[in-house]
């Protein structure tokens, strides 16, 4: 029988669910479970916020909820499966490695009884008799020791694809599954990274935050897939003007941020205002009827990093420039004030 607390967490999720309008699948149920018990306090923080300020759970925030209070666990699952692999791969090549020292050790001991007998050879059947046996025994170490290299070499593959998997489970802990860019969890470890860069050599570093602009609009106008398409166009776009040195990230919902590394605030801000011209210039298709939906446009708000400043204070600066971009008007760059005192904003042509 289950638990009265895993009773009294059923029931609660369920009411949890009905309150706030989720459909009951399977994977929601997972979700607000574990939000009910406290099993991952950052998504609880994010579901208790939304419950507070009765925001809508839709269908793009659940999915972004559930990868994000999943991902971990299946990459530790996924990393303890290859951890266990390699070792059992690893304990059978030390057996057989003992195995192999075993059989070195009694040829050894073959070839030393050969040498204390050749004294005592009288007649050339002895010698003969004494030869053929050590010939035998090399033969058979011969084929002891090919075998062991083909047991090694397979070993060694195994490993070697344990390896491979391993790589690919790390890369997808740091991919935004819709996307395909960098994720949250990436981009918080490529800013400390770049900025420790960035002040030990004494490069320049800017940090630019993008919105899509009316995307909630656009999503309960379109729906939510069309929505996500939004999304990988608009990653596409900001992907295909950052490659290189440079990380482009998905923040989080409809928000991107771009790391721009070894550029000053005009370099960036350039960078940004091409990659807004990139995305204002397609034009968005529904497949289904080929009616076009319209232009899609980013407000980008654009910081540079000054001495000594720390990854919350750069990001907080770029978000204060985006804010100034949407109340500009949308659809423009908006950057802080140059070292000349110039204010820098570019609005849409």
């Amino acid at each position: 029988m289950r638990s009265e607390r895993e009773q009294a967490l059923a029931k609660t999720t369920l009411a949890l669910m009905g309150e706030c309008d989720v459909s009951p699948t399977p994977d929601n149920y997972e979700l607000f479970y574990t939000y009910a018990a406290g099993d991952n306090p950052s998504v609880g923080r994010i579901i208790g916020d939304m419950i507070a300020m009765r925001r809508p759970f839709t269908p793009t925030i659940l999915r972004e909820l559930r990868e994000r209070s999943f991902a971990r666990d299946r990459t530790e699952h996924a990393v303890e499966t290859i951890g266990e692999t390699v070792s059992v791969s690893l304990d059978d090549a030390i057996a057989k490695l003992e195995e192999a020292s075993k059989h070195a050790g009694e040829y050894g001991k073959t070839l030393s009884a050969a040498r204390g007998e050749l004294g005592g050879v009288d007649s050339a059947e002895a010698l003969q008799a004494l030869v053929g046996n050590l010939v035998s025994a090399t033969k058979s170490m011969e084929t002891r020791s090919r075998a062991l290299e083909q047991e090694l070499q397979a070993s060694s593959q195994q490993v070697g694809d344990l390896r491979a998997q391993l790589e690919n489970v790390r890369k997808e802990s740091l991919t935004d599954p819709l996307t395909g860019i960098a994720n949250r969890k990436a981009f918080d470890a490529e800013l400390l990274t770049a900025i420790a860069e960035a002040q030990l050599n004494g490069e320049p570093l800017a940090l630019f935050m993008c919105d899509i602009d009316r995307f909630k609009a656009f999503n309960d106008t379109w729906g939510h897939q069309t929505g996500d398409h939004v999304l990988r166009l608009v990653a596409a776009c900001i992907s295909e003007n950052t490659k290189g040195r440079d990380t482009a990230a998905r923040y989080g919902g409809e928000e991107f941020a771009v790391i721009v590394r070894r550029a000053d605030l005009i370099a960036a801000t350039k960078l940004a205002e091409q990659i807004r011209i990139n995305v204002q210039g397609k034009k968005l298709v529904k497949k289904s009827t080929g009616d076009i939906l319209g232009s899609i446009t980013i407000s980008i708000g654009v910081a540079e990093l000054t001495p000594g400043e720390d990854p919350t204070t750069l990001i907080q600066r770029a978000d204060i420039c985006l804010y100034r971009a949407k109340h500009a008007g949308r659809n423009c760059v908006v950057a802080e004030s140059g070292a000349a005192g110039v204010s820098l904003e570019i609005d849409a042509a």
